[in-house]
């Protein structure tokens, strides 16, 4: 094992899963089925492509300056190394007292080279039935 395992922090992402209402559904299905790719090449030979289709905002994921600034940074041009191997701090702000997280929250906190994980405790209204919104 690694002096630094990495830990994923995803939800399973299924087929029809409502993490926010409002938002639609993830689509995972097969683009094309085993059995119908049978029916294209030659005997013995099959296999299947999946098609999945979902809004960015499914589940965990990273964020970048472009989901909230037109002409922020997208993930496209940001270096996977940037979000592996760094030390982590975690903050904790339940969304129960504060729904906006604000630039305040990071005063006086050493964030630089940081992975910044914000835990809000959202993550009770994960696969409930009708999604949540803010209160």
């Amino acid at each position: 094992m690694s002096a630094n395992p990495l830990v994923d922090l995803s939800h399973t992402i299924e087929n029809g899963l409502i993490t926010y209402k409002g938002l639609p559904a993830p689509v995972i299905c097969d683009y094309l089925s085993r059995e119908d790719s049978k029916k294209m090449y030659a005997e013995g030979t099959s296999f299947q492509i999946g098609k999945i289709e979902l809004v960015s905002n499914t589940g965990t994921y990273i964020d970048c300056p472009f989901r909230r600034f037109e002409h922020g940074d997208d993930l496209n041009v940001t270096p996977l190394e940037y979000f592996a191997e760094l030390k982590g701090l975690v903050i904790r702000m339940p969304y129960q007292e504060k729904t906006a997280i604000e630039a305040d929250l990071f005063t006086n906190l050493d964030i630089e080279g940081k992975a910044v994980l914000i835990h809000t405790g959202w993550d009770v209204h994960w696969n409930k039935a009708g999604g949540h919104r803010f209160p």
